[in-house]
């Protein structure tokens, strides 16, 4: 072997050695591919399973903050009266805070605190002794605007307005001309049809005509 070399010309051993580079070059690049380019792939896969869960969990986080929401304006004894923003079963002192807290001469005796808030509903703050003959109190068809319970408002002489959107079967039939038969259509009109948009909707339930609504405009609101 060692005389066949010796014998090799100048331009042989050239070429032999240019071919011994590129058998080494490409045995480094073998080695390379296997043993840096899988861990480098491996790599790649967990990032790209930790950007995957990072944006589900983004997407989580969105999906709470899209949660329902209802508005409500609270007015009276609060520091800071106006409209909030509250999440949907929120309570009326989840309201109270968010104005920014009562004031020393709010009344929280006269409303039911833990009663669940609704969307577009006003929210009144008594002072205390105030004479609530001049508030104007809705109904909501469980309580009452400042969520009076029913003692309270007779013992007031508080004149309330039946939401009749959200009134049940037996307070609808404590209006005028508005018997058992009558309260039933009511809800069976807004469970097909949705809420009332105005309080003259009403006559579009059977049974309530020009007349009838003439005796209960000044008692019902939406």
């Amino acid at each position: 072997m060692k005389e066949i070399i010796l014998n090799l010309t100048k331009k042989q051993k050239i070429i032999i050695s240019i071919v011994i580079t590129i058998l080494f070059t490409l045995v480094l690049i073998y080695v390379y591919q296997n043993l840096y380019v899988d861990d480098s792939e491996i790599i790649l896969s967990n990032n790209i399973n930790d950007v995957t869960q990072n944006t589900n969990e983004i997407e989580t986080i969105e999906e709470k903050n899209d949660e329902e929401k209802v508005v409500v304006h609270v007015i009276g004894e609060v520091n800071n009266p106006g409209v909030v923003t509250l999440p949907e079963g929120s309570r009326i002192i989840d309201a109270i805070n968010m104005a920014g807290g009562k004031t020393e001469e709010a009344d929280l005796s006269k409303i039911n605190l833990a009663y669940i808030v609704e969307d577009g509903t006003q929210i009144y703050i008594p002072r205390i002794n105030e004479n609530l003959n001049q508030v104007n109190l809705i109904s909501d068809g469980a309580g009452i605007g400042v969520i009076i319970n029913d003692s309270d408002v007779e013992e007031n002489k508080v004149e309330a307005k039946v939401n009749i959107n959200t009134a049940n079967k037996e307070k609808l039939e404590t209006l005028p001309g508005i018997g058992e038969t009558t309260a039933q259509k009511i809800i069976d009109y807004r469970e097909s049809n949705g809420k009332f948009k105005t309080i003259e909707d009403i006559k579009n339930v059977s049974g309530i005509g020009e007349a009838k609504y003439e005796s209960l405009k000044d008692k019902i609101t939406v």
